[in-house]
């Protein structure tokens, strides 16, 4: 599997992530292109060589224009997020993270998360940090993302309402549970926004597993310390213990017969929007003999509250029915290849080691199908034939006498044909 591993040895921050990527190889103009969709202005967004006792790395800098940084509250952060047009993946992910904030803040405070000003987590910067980390890891392929026990530093940190402990309140609050340390480094290490990336991408925390490493970036942060050097260290590769996805996810159902049929798209949207894993509609028939429609709705658990809003706000239902179910998923990773009309990225799935499916991505197949005036389908056999092409002409190992059970023992028992002179003696 297609694996990113964070060595978290100085903390991690949305800066030092940002610098990670891009030197990576995850390209700045890239990024200031794709974050132009978030419709927020007033900052530029730089990358340069620096140095860090004795080490280089990649410093991201996110210049803000002077001027007051507005507060802003969750609803004001998704609302800037859900209209950019970035990809579903990319704005779902964002907003994980920043929930992962509200949710902290609003622990620490003791009030409603909707009640929450986020101040320095909502300024301009932390927008471009959590949102371009998600590019970033897009432009990647999404590997799966593992990350070292996290380094917090120690001594006390001033923020806009005092001085307190490090780590901070609200970063203390999001890495319950997660594992840290600290050591005689003074300072803050783990910022809350790094603290929200860490916890939203990565999908474990202990030290490097086995892997194929490709490429090696490191990611800068601000300060300078005089014993080690300040910079996220982050192997790019493969992964050789590739997991299967356990979970358990929720399936949320309700039955309508009262609603205009033309809804039933803009609900989908909005569902997959707030984080839905899946969502399909059943033409049923309802009591009164009327024709209705079964809407089947699959969350992770942590997305029931916010599902259950855009149900209700979005359709004709009073109530809905929902049950917890086991979900088993192979590991995937994804492949680039080059065709006659453009690069395409592969979905590659796999299970105990072996590949069971390669599917070119739908979008960027059907993008280069207009831009070439070519049939999609096209298209989407010159990608197979390319993968197929890197793979030597096929996705699983040969295995055939184990995909066949009892074809060993066949031929083993297979009877040898007669000469063929004793078939001539038999006509």
């Amino acid at each position: 599997m297609r694996g990113l591993y964070f060595d978290c040895f100085s903390g991690i921050s949305g800066d030092m992530v940002l610098g990670a990527l891009v030197d990576l190889g995850v390209e700045p103009a890239h990024l200031r292109s794709r974050l132009r969709k978030l419709r927020v202005g007033g900052y530029t967004l730089s990358a340069s060589r620096v140095n860090r006792s004795g080490l280089a790395g990649t410093k991201v800098n996110v210049e803000i224009l002077p001027a007051r940084q507005e507060e802003r509250r969750l609803k004001d952060i998704a609302r800037i997020v859900e209209r950019s047009g970035l990809s579903r993946e990319v704005r779902r992910r964002s907003m994980d993270a920043f929930e992962t904030l509200v949710e902290a803040e609003a622990r620490v405070h003791r009030i409603q998360k909707d009640k929450v000003h986020l101040h320095e987590v909502g300024a301009v910067d932390a927008i471009v940090d959590v949102v371009g980390t998600m590019i970033g890891m897009e432009t990647l392929g999404w590997p799966r993302v593992v990350c070292s026990p996290l380094h917090v530093g120690r001594g006390m940190v001033t923020m806009e309402h005092g001085t307190f402990p490090v780590p901070g309140p609200a970063t203390a609050e999001i890495l319950k549970g997660t594992p840290t340390y600290a050591t005689e480094v003074e300072g803050e290490l783990v910022t809350p926004t790094g603290a929200a990336l860490a916890t939203t991408l990565a999908a474990e925390f202990r030290p490097l597993p086995p892997m194929r490493v490709a490429r090696i970036g490191y990611g800068a942060g601000t300060k300078q310390f005089d014993h080690h050097p300040n910079l996220l260290r982050a192997f790019l590769g493969d992964f050789l213990d590739e997991p299967v996805l356990r979970e358990t996810v929720l399936v949320l159902e309700t039955t309508i017969d009262d609603m205009n049929p033309q809804l039933y798209g803009h609900l989908m949207e909005r569902l997959f929007a707030a984080g839905a894993l899946e969502v399909f509609y059943t033409p049923i028939q309802m009591k009164k003999n009327r024709p209705g429609t079964m809407a089947t709705v699959i969350v992770p658990e942590r997305c029931l509250d916010i599902a259950a809003e855009v149900i209700f706000r979005e359709t004709t239902t009073i109530g809905f029915r929902y049950l917890p179910m086991g979900r088993y998923e192979m590991a995937r990773r994804f492949d680039t290849v080059s065709t006659p009309y453009g690069p395409v990225r592969m979905k590659v799935s796999v299970h105990n080691g072996v590949v069971m499916q390669a599917t070119p991505e739908y979008e960027e197949c059907r993008a280069l199908a207009l831009r070439h005036d070519v049939p999609l389908k096209e298209v989407q056999r010159a990608a197979v034939a390319a993968h197929h092409g890197q793979t030597g002409g096929r996705l699983r190992p040969a295995r055939r006498a184990a995909a066949r059970p009892g074809a060993a023992t066949r031929r083993r028992a297979r009877v040898p044909r007669r000469p063929r002179a004793a078939a001539r003696r038999r006509r």
